[in-house]
């Protein structure tokens, strides 16, 4: 019985070292363990984060849309992670808050992927608003300085996010749960 199960085993370990090649094929390569916030959500039928950039631009002010997107994150508020930003396209990002402020994702996210699933809206974003999410960036008071009037955004309200997995993320208030697709 000990010997078949060590030849089993090393006829495993055996067939492991054949296999052992580098991830060649878009499946292989987009497989990502994510760290899941909010509601439970589906990553696989996400659209990149350039397409929905198409969709904001023929929006007018007061549009929406539900969608499920997947970009980087570009930004975070480092007070508690309730807000991020994502590009949509080469100039412009999409302003992402959380619904309901039933959560809030790592502070030190930024450059990480990240899928969306939510409202997708362009609304005008008050300048005194503008401020205060600039002070929450930490960007410069010369940089905040220059926030002279309100600004069209492109805003996302999020009820479920996926951030790629990575070590120690910085999460108020609560933990990640960490599934794999």
């Amino acid at each position: 019985m000990i010997i078949l199960a060590t030849t089993a085993f090393v006829a495993c370990k055996e067939e492991i070292k054949e296999n052992e090649v580098p991830a060649v094929n878009d499946e292989q390569v987009e497989e990502v363990a994510y760290m899941s916030y909010g509601e439970r959500i589906d990553p696989t039928s996400a659209i990149e984060s350039a397409k929905l950039g198409a969709f904001y631009e023929s929006m007018k002010a007061g549009d929406t849309m539900q969608v499920t997107v997947k970009g980087m994150i570009q930004d975070v508020c480092v007070n508690k992670g309730c807000w991020i930003k994502m590009p949509v396209n080469n100039t412009e990002t999409a302003f992402v808050k959380f619904k309901d402020y039933g959560f809030f994702l790592p502070k030190n996210g930024t450059d990480k992927e990240v899928v969306l699933r939510g409202k997708a809206y362009k609304s005008i974003t008050p300048k005194e608003e503008l401020i205060h999410y600039a002070e929450d960036a930490g960007d410069s008071k010369e940089d905040i300085a220059k926030i002279t009037e309100d600004k069209v955004t492109y805003a996302f309200m999020a009820d479920g996010a996926l951030v790629e997995e990575f070590e120690n993320p910085d999460v108020e208030g609560m933990e990640s749960s960490t599934e794999e697709e």
